[in-house]
């Protein structure tokens, strides 16, 4: 886990993942970085600590769970990850307790088919969606609420996050959906069906809003 050297009040813990079967390139591997070295300009009182996760059952969400206790309940905890069905920037509004019998980077399988067998079906995240969407397509970027955050990786470590939180007092915390064809040769927006929706530029600049908006701050001005 990388960690600005900015001292400030609020914390935001921002996070990606590497590649995965069908997936040797993920897109979240170059933006989480890239929305990390631009946090100190867009936000100059705010610490920022970024990690990119392994996409694997039981590395990932144990990271999150360590990393957000370690970091003593931050302001806001956003995790990016991709999906080939994304139209822009998806954002997720809850997690559900399902696992898909797929494997993970590692080729492990998960340990059932749910992430917590009594937990609850649902938890909802606690980002502020609407007005994230809202203020992404005020600014020409594709944007969608989403209540399907699948079954795979990302749908885990956003459960695991939501669980954490609620036992640790953390601020907003959700998940982001980028398209996967992003990080496709040929181009940032050239995809296998046709046109990515983002450009590299749209979807750092997205980024920054999303944290402005989870933040209740105007658009940062780079």
């Amino acid at each position: 886990m990388a960690r600005s050297s900015t001292a400030a009040r609020t914390q935001v813990l921002i996070t990606g993942f590497g590649p995965f079967p069908g997936v040797p390139v993920n897109a979240t591997m170059r933006l989480v970085p890239m929305l990390a070295e631009a946090m100190p300009r867009a936000f100059p009182d705010v610490v920022c600590d970024h990690m990119l996760l392994a996409t694997e059952w039981q590395t990932a969400p144990d990271r999150v769970a360590e990393a957000i206790r370690d970091n003593g309940a931050p302001d806001l905890v956003l995790h990016f990850g991709v999906s080939s069905r994304a139209r822009g920037f998806e954002i997720e509004t809850r997690a559900r307790n399902a696992c898909q019998m797929s494997p993970d980077a590692a080729g492990a399988l998960p340990a059932g088919p749910h992430l917590a067998p009594d937990g609850q079906i649902f938890l909802p995240a606690t980002l502020p969606v609407a007005h994230i969407v809202s203020r992404l397509r005020a600014r020409g970027i594709a944007a969608f609420a989403s209540r399907d955050a699948g079954a795979y990786l990302c749908n885990a470590v956003l459960y695991r996050s939501l669980q954490t939180q609620g036992a640790h007092g953390v601020g907003r915390l959700g998940f982001v959906h980028i398209p996967a064809s992003l990080a496709k040769p040929g181009g940032a927006n050239r995809g296998r069906t046709g046109a990515c929706p983002l450009t590299w530029a749209q979807a750092l600049a997205g980024g920054l809003e999303i944290v402005a908006a989870s933040l209740g701050r105007p658009a940062p001005r780079l």
